[in-house]
């Protein structure tokens, strides 16, 4: 396979930088091509503005989608843009690794998404069977492609549970399994988690590294979340879920899971 992975982490010589190392390793001895994006080694331009666009006109209205359309389709992305959509368009495999910081991704990531996830390449991309619609949700530039996230937490894991203090961990990760892999049309795998990571010490390093590299073993046969697609006719002309025999399917967990056989 071809993997890209996506690193958010400020510091190499943490549990984050350690499991990445190891993880790296292992997929090359198991004889795949590993391609790296190291964001805060990359100085990576997280602001989504007007500077992503040459056309910018000083002062003039920024729309950030309808500029970064124009520039995708005009061939004028900025290198680094269109450098990082290169690596997603190689890998058979995307894996995204970042500690959650206040329930959510680091900022440097949220602006590598912002900026690399053009219009007209990974939204807004026509359907040419209904010019009305996009592609997405399973469908789109993206798709035949796996993504896995890599997240570490400074919450135990029952605190993360359905019934947890700070919320179900699918839930809170919804955004990018959901919003980000299988909206622009890749497989969603089960995130890899490792928790309360502030009071992992450097002797469980090993232990945890063995883990992560248990888990990429199965990085091409492992059952990716089953998410609806928006074309497989479970959705009406509206986009809202139609209902189901036996009562009216609704929220974040019955929208997004097709029935279990």
């Amino acid at each position: 396979m071809k993997v890209l992975w996506v690193f958010a982490h400020p510091e190499r010589r943490s549990l984050n930088g350690s499991l990445r190392d190891a993880g790296v390793r292992a997929l090359e001895a198991a004889g795949h091509e590993v391609r790296q994006s190291d964001l805060y080694a990359m100085s990576w331009k997280a602001v989504a503005d007007g500077g992503d666009f040459a056309d910018t006109e000083p002062g003039a209205r920024l729309t950030y989608a309808a500029s970064s359309f124009r520039a995708f389709k005009g061939g004028s992305q900025m290198a680094d843009v269109a450098a990082e959509q290169e690596k997603l368009m190689w890998a058979d495999a995307v894996l995204i690794q970042f500690p959650l910081w206040w329930f959510s991704v680091p900022a440097i990531l949220k602006g590598w998404l912002d900026r690399v996830l053009a219009a007209g390449w990974a939204y807004r991309v026509t359907d040419p069977a209904n010019p009305k619609r996009s592609l997405r949700y399973g469908e789109g530039n993206l798709r035949g492609r796996r993504g896995m996230l890599i997240v570490t937490t400074g919450a135990t894991a029952a605190s993360l549970g359905p019934r947890g203090v700070a919320g179900d961990i699918d839930d809170l990760l919804f955004p990018v399994n959901y919003g980000v892999f299988w909206y622009t049309g890749m497989s969603a795998l089960r995130p890899h988690l490792i928790h309360s990571a502030n009071h992992v010490r450097e002797d469980d390093y090993a232990r945890l590294e063995a883990e992560l590299v248990a888990r990429l073993a199965i990085l091409a046969t492992d059952a990716p979340i089953p998410y609806r697609a928006q074309n497989g006719g479970d959705y009406d002309d509206d986009l809202v879920l139609k209902a189901a025999p036996g009562g009216e399917a609704a929220g974040l967990t019955a929208t997004r899971l097709r029935p279990q056989s």
